[in-house]
């Protein structure tokens, strides 16, 4: 099954997959090593040749590490906190000892004490793994905020007045209009109230966005286009939910909605390699009169991509010559979705 890469963000064992947990390891175990070397050369002009010196043993060490961590990954994941981070702490031990005690065998250098590498692998692996716990416990309060503050700013005020509006207006000449408007209505705010850990598939988030812009086309009329460019992608690909509508909404509000004349609403989804890109690009007449409540809700959609994937997603936005673009890299890869935890 085709899916995109769901990370337990709050969870105490970390990823070993995720880049950001990674680059976390790589920064503090490098950190770690050039401290050591710091204490153990006699002076300041001996510490870099003391770190390459001890960065040669470290860095390949490191990067198996991490690798057969990456293969255990799930299977750490199903044991207790305490028994995953043993053998985490078990793993690097081992490694450590068996590399030493191999060097030390052909002679190549002299290595010193194998316990004493064993003891400060460990405590670096210790170190390490109580800050990702630490990490962990601090983001839990951060992710129920971001997950309150998701619930309030997806659907603005507005947008329910002006579809409410929209709405009545239809009641009398076109009541079976009406209806399938109201019924719209009804499942952006059910999708809103969506538990937010949950992924969606791809095909789901374009339909509830279709149905949200069939409501702001009962008003704005031929005032919006939308051009739909949707690649070959699988249509089960999973990801979080609510991230076209609140788009789509800054899109007509602050491009469409100003411009007497309207315009043109882009969105091209298309999948390359290991990743989904998600645009979305509007004119930019009058923007200036709601950027402040744009850069709101950018910021909400890339604080909740933050929990989700660390710094495996990106948003960036990119303004031009009477446009403005949002841009969405996500993740993605052939396995079923972890649950958020």
């Amino acid at each position: 099954m085709t899916s995109i890469r769901h990370f337990p963000a709050t969870h105490p064992l970390p990823d070993w997959r995720n880049f950001g947990v990674m680059l976390r390891v790589l920064l503090g175990i490098n950190l770690l090593a050039g401290l050591s070397a710091l204490i153990q050369s006699p002076d300041l002009a001996g510490w870099a040749a003391q770190y390459v010196e001890l960065a040669a043993v470290v860095e390949p060490l490191l990067l198996i590490g991490l690798g057969l961590l990456s293969l255990l990954r799930d299977l750490l994941w199903r044991l207790p906190l305490r028994l995953g981070q043993a053998c985490v702490l078990a793993l690097a031990g081992g490694l450590t000892a068996i590399f030493f005690g191999y060097a030390a065998s052909l002679a190549l250098a002299d290595l010193g004490n194998i316990a004493r590498h064993v003891v400060l692998a460990l405590s670096a692996t210790a170190l390490l793994l109580v800050y990702f716990e630490l990490r962990s416990r601090a983001i839990s309060p951060v992710l129920t905020e971001a997950r309150l503050a998701a619930l309030n700013a997806r659907i603005r005020p507005h947008f329910l007045f002006n579809s409410l509006n929209a709405v009545l207006s239809l009641i009398r000449a076109r009541p079976q209009q009406a209806e399938e408007a109201l019924e719209s209505l009804s499942d952006l705010f059910r999708a809103a109230m969506r538990d937010p850990g949950e992924m969606v598939s791809i095909a789901d988030e374009i339909a509830l966005s279709r149905q949200y812009l069939a409501l702001e086309t009962l008003r704005l009329g031929d005032r919006l286009v939308v051009d739909w460019k949707i690649g070959p992608i699988a249509q089960d690909l999973r990801i979080p939910p609510l991230i076209l509508q609140p788009l789509l909404e800054n899109a007509v509000y602050h491009g469409i909605e100003p411009s007497a004349d309207g315009g043109t609403v882009s969105v091209v989804i298309d999948r390359k390699g290991d990743e989904l890109h998600i645009a979305i690009t509007n004119p930019t007449v009058g923007q200036a009169q709601h950027a402040a409540g744009n850069q709101i809700a950018l910021t909400n959609i890339r604080d909740r991509l933050a929990l989700y994937y660390d710094l495996e997603a990106r948003l960036e936005i990119e303004t031009g010559d009477h446009r403005y673009e949002v841009r969405i890299t996500l993740p993605c890869q052939r396995r079923k979705p972890s649950p958020l935890r």
